[in-house]
């Protein structure tokens, strides 16, 4: 499992032109998933996105996680995460998850968010051609592989 984690100010995605997801301060999560997910890469993924410490402190440190800030999650699948650049210049997403196997995946990656983060998440539309628009408080980009826990 891959994610990439934006600190923002407020982030929408957007399906046809209508807002399906919107949030204010809190972070805006892509996450991608392979065919072979356990257990212990959800629960140390979720752990580790909603305990960030990168919101910042009275004293402008980052020191608060999305949870102590109360803030809000968007969380939007995307597969061209797992994209292998290796060879060529189009991309291989054989890593990546058939939908079959995805859609279960995300939707349990939802469900058990916002059971860590003790609120509803926000969510994009799995396989539909989305709108993510994002104001990037800082900026503050972390990149996050379950398989690669010492990124």
């Amino acid at each position: 499992m891959r994610t990439i984690i934006q600190r923002v100010k407020n982030a929408e995605v957007k399906v046809d032109g209508e807002i399906i997801g919107q949030i204010n301060q809190g972070l805006l999560v892509l996450v991608g998933f392979e065919e072979q997910e356990e257990q212990d890469d959800f629960d140390w993924m979720i752990k580790k996105i909603t305990q960030l410490r990168i919101f910042n402190d009275e004293n402008d440190v980052m020191n608060k996680s999305v949870k102590d800030i109360d803030g809000e999650m968007l969380i939007v699948s995307q597969f061209t995460l797992h994209a292998n650049c290796k060879k060529g210049n189009r991309p291989s997403y054989i890593r990546a998850a058939k939908p079959d196997v995805a859609i279960p995946y995300y939707e349990k990656f939802l469900k058990e968010t916002e059971v860590a983060l003790g609120k509803k998440v926000q969510k994009g539309e799995f396989g539909a051609d989305m709108k993510v628009s994002l104001l990037n408080d800082g900026p503050v980009t972390i990149v996050l592989d379950s398989k690669i826990r010492d990124l």
